[in-house]
């Protein structure tokens, strides 16, 4: 196993004119304004063009069995209710496409992104990341890991040129762009040319698929592998990581840019005030350590994420 807390990609990118043009290119469509420079749509300043839904609607990233989140998140929903005193409902989302269209068409109005999903629907849907999940003691994260399964025959990242690798979907930071931009940039392996590319659509599902023999290697986030063990649904020996990564932040979670203020408040309280003791939260998420909703903010907290986009050649236009 090849680990690395400052990759070669780190260095790739830190040799690029990168930290300017990385803030410089990232750019919010044009139905949104930003006054403040924090990156992120402002709140409209016409109260007339603030919405206040009867009922909410909540999605959380794409993955595998929708309904199974649907649990874990439903204690959490009912706190969400109380808070704010609307109806909450959860809407499962297919792919990051869909749940990007959704917050952009007015369909979404509180949703979990992931990481490599977050820029793209801040920039698109204008979405208002605000929180993500934390240890106790405030860390948070999580590592892009190359897979394969005992007795594939690869031994080493090198040995994956002339496999095929599976990926999540390109909007994915662990499940694409990251590992895209380390194969090239520290091992001269490129898409197309060195290995061959197929897409999951998901984390779980291209975990499953090289359980199951039906992908040679995947890029996964380990968070998503650990959970899944921790279930039952895999076993740690049915895999062996041939590559982990530096540290990246995790799903952000926020609200449409255009609700009620009032409300948006309210919905943060919801996640400020949720107690995760024996909640579907702690179960699911509490085996990689997670226990509470701390602050973020997209500026920061994003740039290694936009700055491999920048190396990736990712264009935010979407009109």
């Amino acid at each position: 196993m090849r680990t690395t807390s400052f990759s070669a990609l780190a260095a790739f990118l830190l040799a690029l004119p990168l930290a300017q043009t990385a803030q410089a290119d990232f750019q919010l469509s044009s139905r949104y304004s930003d006054s403040d420079g924090d990156m992120v749509a402002d709140v409209p300043t016409d109260s007339s063009q603030w919405r206040d839904p009867s009922t909410l609607i909540f999605a959380y990233t794409p993955v595998e069995d929708p309904a199974m989140y649907a649990d874990v998140w439903s204690g959490f929903l009912d706190h969400m209710s109380e808070v704010t005193g609307k109806r909450v409902q959860f809407f499962p989302v297919q792919s990051n496409a869909a749940q990007i269209e959704a917050m952009r068409a007015g369909r979404l109005h509180v949703a979990g992104f992931s990481t490599g999903t977050t820029p793209l629907a801040v920039a698109c849907a204008g979405f208002r990341p605000f929180t993500m999940m934390a240890a106790e003691d405030g860390a948070f994260g999580y590592e892009m890991e190359i897979i394969t399964w005992p007795g594939s025959g690869i031994d080493d990242v090198e040995g994956l040129k002339g496999k095929e690798m599976a990926f999540t979907s390109e909007t994915s930071n662990s499940g694409f762009k990251a590992p895209s931009a380390i194969l090239d940039a520290e091992f001269g392996l490129q898409a197309g040319r060195d290995y061959e590319t197929v897409f999951s659509g998901a984390h779980d599902s291209s975990i499953l698929g090289v359980v199951n023999h039906d992908y040679t290697a995947a890029a996964i986030a380990n968070s998503v592998r650990d959970r899944m063990v921790e279930r039952g649904v895999v076993q740690a020996d049915q895999m062996t990581t041939l590559y982990t990564s530096q540290t990246f932040p995790t799903t952000g979670y926020g609200v449409a840019h255009d609700l009620n203020p009032e409300l948006q408040e309210k919905i943060q309280e919801a996640f400020r005030t949720f107690d995760w003791q024996g909640s579907g939260l702690e179960k699911e998420f509490g085996s990689g350590g997670e226990s509470q909703f701390v602050e973020i903010n997209f500026k920061d907290d994003w740039e290694v994420i936009r700055t491999i986009d920048e190396a990736n050649g990712v264009s935010y236009e979407c009109g």
